[in-house]
């Protein structure tokens, strides 16, 4: 008796054991949007994802965002519908499954966009999730806002040459009459020494998609940092980016 009593009680802890440890697979998609603009992915080489339990600090999942920028006209021009999707299957995203065993508040990281690390930025959003309830339609979208600054500059007998491309933070172009159009961008171009300002300039479409320049006074020879600004003021969309540059005599 004793014998078969033992049995029962581990069978039944065994049971309670398991039925404790089940967990659904809870699939969970992550993309990056640029603020104003189309998805993040390939491109400007992707996102990196941080999926962690936001209780205990666990890490749930690790991966980045990959694929394409998507569809412009449905991201941009056709009118949205209330839960519609705007993602299609290439659509950049990050795409993992989490083996949850309760409802679990996530907290996510994302970094990018990776391949220009001078205007990446770090977002983060956190999201109930329960088990075995998939994230429908465009999955988990975080918002990138900014734009993306990479600057030129050529030291001239006459002055300071400055060139920068600018883009959104999805690589989309800025050209005159354009989705993004060039008329709606303020870009500017300071010369920085000791905290203090020297010159400034605003910077001008130069005929090609995303490129703008202008020209700043020649300083004496010294160090110097660059300091250029892009700013659109109907969406409040801005990027800053700031280099060094030596100035010889």
């Amino acid at each position: 008796m004793s014998r078969i009593l033992a049995a029962l009680t581990t069978a039944v802890i065994a049971a309670a054991i398991s039925g404790a440890a089940h967990a659904d697979p809870t699939e969970v998609i992550v993309r990056a949007l640029s603020k104003d603009a189309k998805f993040i992915g390939d491109s400007m080489g992707g996102v990196q994802v941080t999926l962690t339990d936001a209780a205990t600090g666990h890490e749930l999942a690790r991966g980045l965002i990959t694929g394409t920028t998507g569809d412009t006209q449905k991201i941009m021009i056709a009118p949205r519908q209330r839960g519609g999707a705007i993602s299609t299957p290439e659509t950049a995203a990050f795409r993992t499954t989490l083996d949850l065993d309760r409802p679990t508040l996530v907290r996510v990281e994302a970094v990018g966009p990776l391949g220009k690390p001078a205007s990446q930025i770090t977002v983060t959003s956190m999201k109930w999730l329960a088990p075995g309830q998939s994230l429908a339609g465009d999955g988990w979208v975080l918002e990138f806002p900014g734009l993306v600054i990479e600057p030129a500059v050529a030291v001239q007998a006459a002055g300071l040459k400055v060139n920068a491309k600018v883009t959104l933070m999805c690589g989309c172009p800025i050209e005159p009459g354009g989705l993004w159009d060039a008329d709606k961008y303020q870009v500017s171009a300071s010369l920085i020494a000791g905290g203090e300002t020297l010159a400034s300039a605003p910077l001008s479409y130069a005929g090609k998609p995303s490129t703008f320049a202008a020209e700043l006074p020649k300083p004496k020879a010294g160090g110097y940092r660059l300091r250029v600004v892009a700013t659109n003021p109907e969406t409040g969309n801005t990027g800053v980016v700031e280099q060094p540059i030596i100035v010889e005599r």
